[in-house]
């Protein structure tokens, strides 16, 4: 029996369907110490984590190596300090310490806020400052501590600082802390209720959201990892994404535990498709998850046999029905798409039991309600868009459901507005009950797998000299689903030359993490604005004559 039986009940249709999933928990539910730690008692061999990285290093640790390895990290907080409530920023890339440093600190019930490493030294400052961390800890590599050490400078409080492998100025190294820590730790009390987890998820307007989950968050994972995944027991599950977006939470830890699969993890800078199946065919991956640029990339190179594969899966943009057939022509698999948010666990998907469909987003997930819903709050009847909404069961209940966003009641309740959920996403339902999705309701760019919000790369753009207006959208693009696309509106004395455009590319690429580069540049002589001067980025994108770069 997997553990994750332990917490809910499954109530399956005449076929053997999943049907309902009802949740049973305690009200201190915490996934360190009844998951994690759980597991360890019981079957302390078995395997947990698989890694690897590009230097031909691997390790491979059991349920008990996670235990003792938490336990000496959360030992090591503790003496600094670090207590319940307490935030504390991880950017560990995929370095293995990640899974030691989120199981001790949900051990001690602190909030780990996962940040990726391609962040500048505004965005540090940005979560720094509005989260207020207590701690961070992080890579050795990839400058990550110099942008930290320069974005403090701009904190007003004192923040402890901790990396791993390697020494680095400013910091205490925690891999050498841990050898000295204890490997027994007593269990802190928390509540099922308590903040677990802070992502920043970019908006399409002002800076990135902080978003709230509690401790029930890795319960709702069950149905991402056992019924869309195909995550099983004794097999090992490979989720392509980086520990700080919210991907990782998906398909590198929670539900791959609950249901007793061990997790791969491939330690790499650049992406090489041919790499991600040598790995998949090296440790005998049984099931795998990328976004759908990593499968565009795997096709145009040529799919490889990968003969323990047995589920593939996607989820993040729109993805081409001829990377689906391609793919399926090299594996014998169908890849299945699915559909969630940050703000969310999966909310649809192709579900095992049931044959996939190229494009669409599948069916709802049993865990939740969902309508969609015109402008005007009426439910749409089949076959026409609406947004995606999710209702609230009778008891209240909102597991997997984000609790709140940082510092913003206002947002969080208009978003709650009308006693919904309202996602922003647009979709339509088909005679058959399959979801396709349409688009944003807002103007949310997804590009390579990554989310960006305009303003973003907006607030940049107007530092240039030559930029007057400026509005940047997302284009079609064949690698990366989406591209960011620039329409710029000159100051006076400025002429659109392609030298202008590189100029400002190079200008704001500089300062821009790589997902959020600009790839397209139009100049414009003025914007298409609203009556009421708000740029109408639907009429932008109308316009096709540009192309990435």
């Amino acid at each position: 029996m997997s553990i994750y039986q332990k917490f809910c009940r499954e109530v399956l249709d005449d076929e053997g369907n999943l049907k309902e999933i009802i949740l049973d928990y305690p009200d201190n539910f915490n996934f360190g110490y009844d998951v994690a730690d759980a597991i360890a008692g019981e079957m302390p061999d078995k395997r947990a984590l698989v890694w690897c990285n590009t230097e031909n290093e691997e390790r491979v640790f059991a349920f008990s190596d996670i235990r003792k390895y938490s336990n000496q990290m959360a030992n090591v907080f503790r003496e600094a300090g670090i207590v319940r409530g307490d935030r504390v920023m991880l950017v560990l890339k995929r370095h293995y310490e990640y899974w030691f440093a989120a199981i001790a600190l949900h051990k001690l019930g602190a909030v780990m806020i996962p940040a990726t490493h391609m962040l500048t030294v505004s965005d540090y400052v940005y979560r720094i400052r509005s989260s207020g961390v207590k701690a961070i800890v992080c890579t050795s590599r990839n400058e990550v501590p110099a942008k930290i050490r320069a974005a403090l400078e701009q904190v007003p409080f004192p923040v402890k600082l901790w990396c791993v492998q390697a020494d680095a100025e400013g910091f205490e190294n925690l891999t050498k802390a841990m050898e000295g820590a204890e490997s027994e730790f007593q269990r802190t009390e928390t509540l099922a209720a308590d903040p677990m987890l802070l992502y920043f998820t970019s908006g399409t307007t002002g800076n990135p959201k902080g978003v709230i989950h509690d401790y029930t968050y890795p319960l709702a994972h069950i149905v991402t990892a056992k019924y869309w995944q195909q995550a099983r027991e004794d097999g090992l599950h490979f989720t392509v994404a980086e520990t700080g977006w919210a991907k990782a939470s998906w398909g590198k830890l929670y539900g791959q535990w609950l249901v007793g699969s061990a997790v791969m993890v491939y330690d790499f800078d650049n992406f090489d498709p041919r790499q991600l199946a040598n790995v998949i065919n090296r440790y005998k991956v049984t099931s795998f998850c990328a976004p759908p640029t990593v499968y565009r990339y795997l096709v145009r190179k040529g799919v490889p046999p990968m003969p323990t594969l047995q589920s593939a899966t996607t989820a993040g943009e729109v993805l081409a029905p001829e990377v689906f057939r391609r793919f399926h022509e090299s594996t014998g698999l169908t890849l299945r798409e699915g559909y969630g948010q940050t703000e969310t666990t999966l909310l649809m998907g192709n579900f095992m039991g049931r044959k996939p469909v190229e494009g669409s987003m599948g069916t709802v997930s049993p865990f939740y309600r969902i309508e969609l819903r015109s402008r005007n709050g009426e439910p749409t009847p089949v076959g026409e868009i609406g947004e995606v909404v999710i209702i609230p069961p009778e008891n209240g209940s909102r597991t997997g459901i984000f609790c709140g966003y940082l510092d913003n009641e206002e947002q969080y309740r208009h978003v709650w507005r009308g006693g919904v959920y309202h996602t922003g996403d647009a979709a339509y339902r088909d005679e058959n009950g399959r979801y396709w999705f349409h688009g944003r309701f807002d103007d949310i760019i997804k590009t390579g797998g990554f989310r960006v919000g305009p303003d973003e790369v907006e607030n940049v753009l107007m530092e240039h000299p030559a930029v007057l207006e400026c509005s940047v959208i997302g284009v079609p693009d064949a690698l990366r689903g989406q591209a960011i696309k620039a329409v710029i509106v000159l100051c006076s004395g400025y002429r659109p030359t392609k030298e202008l455009e590189t100029q400002i590319k190079e200008f704001c690429n500089r300062k821009l993490a790589e997902y959020k580069w600009i790839r397209v540049i139009e100049f414009v002589e003025e914007m298409s604005k609203t009556i009421s001067g708000k740029v109408r980025r639907a009429a932008l994108r109308e316009n096709p004559e540009a192309h990435s770069a």
